[in-house]
């Protein structure tokens, strides 16, 4: 089969079995004592995530940290950071954002007790076109942005495959009061970052689409620096969020831990944590910036394979620019419909069809394909199963 849908579910890295394996022996030889015993304690297992995913999605260590699901973790960085008021409580969003998180601004609206439709905002693409344009982003928040509580865009656009300016969005919301979050679900192991920089105040993102990790994984979570300290921030709390130090002595106050741990509320599932440490371990052994570049390279050849088609009837609706996207293509084929991509299946071709008429491609999870279109296949392949 050719595997085409890593924007959806990243292929299993070949380690990943050994790294789980692991903790379940521990978890039957050692039981209760593998949180302090086992060959990787689980007591502290997450930190063995932080620093590589730190780099992954450019940001400090004290920046990052991997817990809870991704539409989890959107809601509980709004606890924080949507801050609604009578006149200033709208959300704007990219009008075709993933699903999940409109629905999950919505929720947060009607839960303050506003308007779900009147106090969402809706950054659309202009009429006849398929991309966002940041001069009607700057007409919106220029025009109503005294009434925006919260900017939170998608770092990666999951149908047109846009990546978005994320620090040129920041400075345009903070120029207006705005709070300024990204759910880089689509994003995070697919593009460079660069979230500190960017000076963003949050964002998320799963890990199972470009990193691999498994099915319904662990989401990532940042919080910026400048907000480490800041103990006023109003936050749901649990145990796992509590000092280190006294965390087990149980009759403490709360003390909560600086930086995005401080956010933590439960201890987290370890088996899940393993696949991560296990796709990060690629990555960091591989090197981010190596496959970017490399990222940049298939797609673009690809790019080029669709184009020497020479059919009127095929547009790709994703960036042409390779610093405007990812290794995502996403393509409309005209007078087509989901009869098409259940051919592509049929013929062994795995894609993401995307409604309304949008197969939407990852080509950097090609193993067979690009193997013998580029001398890069063989890299890939030694890391990831073939289906």
């Amino acid at each position: 089969m050719i595997y085409l849908c890593g924007n959806s579910l990243g292929l299993q890295p070949k380690i990943t079995k050994e790294y789980i394996n692991q903790e379940l022996e521990d978890w039957a030889n050692l039981g209760v004592e593998g949180h302090t015993e086992g060959k990787n304690p689980w007591l502290h297992y997450h930190e063995f995530l932080t620093k590589t995913m730190a780099e992954v999605v450019g940001a400090k260590p004290i920046e990052v940290v991997v817990m809870n699901t991704l539409t989890a973790n959107l809601h509980f960085m709004m606890v924080s950071f949507y801050k609604p008021t009578s006149t200033r409580y709208k959300i704007l969003i990219e009008a075709d954002a993933f699903p999940s998180d409109k629905y999950a601004v919505e929720s947060q609206l009607r839960h303050h007790g506003f308007d779900d439709h009147e106090g969402l905002i809706l950054w659309k693409a202009r009429e006849g076109e398929e991309l966002a344009n940041y001069e009607d982003l700057e007409t919106i928040l220029e025009a109503q942005g005294d009434t925006i509580a919260l900017v939170m865009i998608g770092g990666v656009n999951y149908y047109t495959g846009q990546f978005f300016d994320l620090k040129r969005i920041t400075e345009l919301g903070h120029k207006k009061g705005c709070v300024v979050g990204f759910d880089c679900a689509h994003g995070a192991g697919n593009v460079t970052l660069d979230l500190h920089n960017s000076g963003a105040d949050f964002a998320v993102w799963c890990t199972y689409k470009y990193m691999n990790s498994g099915p319904g994984s662990l989401s990532g979570c940042f919080v910026h620096e400048r907000h480490a300290n800041n103990k006023d921030l109003n936050r749901f709390t649990g145990w796992w969020s509590h000092n280190k130090q006294t965390r087990f002595r149980m009759r403490d106050a709360f003390d909560q831990l600086p930086g995005a741990e401080g956010w933590q509320l439960s201890n987290p599932p370890i088996l899940s944590m393993a696949a991560i440490r296990a796709s990060i371990d690629v990555f960091k052994a591989a090197g981010f910036d190596n496959l970017i570049e490399k990222s940049k390279k298939l797609t673009g050849y690809f790019e080029f394979l669709i184009h020497a088609l020479d059919n009127p009837d095929i547009k790709i609706i994703t960036p042409s620019h390779p610093e405007e996207r990812g290794c995502q293509l996403s393509i409309q084929v005209k007078n087509a419909d989901r009869g098409l991509h259940d051919q592509l299946t049929q013929a062994g071709v795995i894609s993401d069809w995307r409604e309304p008429r949008c197969d939407s491609l990852c080509p950097r999870t090609i193993i067979q394909f690009f193997s013998r279109c580029l001398q890069y296949g063989r890299a890939i392949e030694n890391h990831f199963i073939v289906v």
